[in-house]
């Protein structure tokens, strides 16, 4: 049995994988935003298994470098990451908004937070391998502007969202690579097209796919030896944009990645 961490886990996806997993023997650190909720998930956890509670708030890379630290000391057995919590598209007409640090805020949150949480993770992920990352991407993907990264013109959510994720499959590429024969894998996937979420209902689209559509992909990557540094959509390994397999642009990639952790 693994010692599991997901965020993004008092909702939606993250909720329901984390059930699935307690129930199936695993330990849950579940991860939310808002203590109360956090601590209330937990206790319906325990009622079925075991599990821990973390609360931070991605939008703070602070916190995020906290809640890496908090679960180290408290569960230095952890052997699986999911990276799942995230920003969607936001309402119709919504505005480009900050995150805590000032960034982009589904960079910040879509793609910075787990960055920062992966790497930070990674001594204790090495420390219990075969151990593995699950990214939680999206099919929606487009390239990042390098020359503003942080969208300041002709801003859109959605292509806000997709550009995060683009990233975020980029950078798992990358970082997968990095840790070859190192026991830790890493994979991304795009669970399910507009699941019944919250975040999908913000878009005002019905929903075409269950959460549990969506689930059966993190489920699978997360308990199962299923190679590294791979696409997948839902269970089937797929091909992610072109762009994310282009060795120059993951190098441009990693350079702005850099300079937006240090700033």
């Amino acid at each position: 049995m693994s010692t599991i961490l997901v965020t993004g886990a008092t909702s939606g996806l993250g909720r329901y994988v984390a059930f699935e997993l307690v129930r199936a023997g695993h330990l849950v650190l579940a991860h939310g935003r808002d203590a109360g909720r956090t601590k209330r998930l937990v206790e319906e956890l325990r009622a079925q298994g075991n599990a821990d509670g973390f609360v931070a708030d991605l939008a703070s890379l602070a916190q995020v470098r906290e809640l890496a630290a908090h679960v180290t000391d408290a569960h230095p057995d952890l052997d699986v990451l999911i990276n799942n919590a995230g920003v969607g598209f936001g309402r119709r007409g919504s505005g480009r908004e900050l995150s805590i640090d000032g960034h982009e805020l589904r960079l910040a949150v879509n793609y910075l937070a787990p960055v920062v949480l992966a790497r930070a993770l990674l001594p204790v992920l090495r420390a219990n391998t075969p151990a593995r990352i699950v990214n939680v991407g999206s099919v929606g993907q487009e390239p990042l502007d390098f020359d503003d990264p942080e969208f300041t013109r002709g801003y859109s959510g959605f292509s806000a969202y997709s550009r995060s994720k683009f990233a975020l499959v980029a950078y798992t590429f990358t970082l997968a690579e990095e840790l070859q024969r190192s026991g830790v894998s890493m994979n991304v996937l795009h669970p399910a097209t507009l699941m019944d979420t919250a975040m999908t209902r913000e878009t005002g689209a019905p929903p075409s796919a269950a959460i549990a559509d969506g689930a059966a992909g993190v489920l699978a990557l997360a308990t199962q030896d299923l190679g590294t540094g791979r696409y997948f959509d839902g269970t089937r390994p797929a091909r992610a944009h072109r762009g994310t397999y282009d060795r120059e642009v993951r190098r441009r990639l990693a350079a702005v990645t850099d300079r937006l952790l240090t700033t």
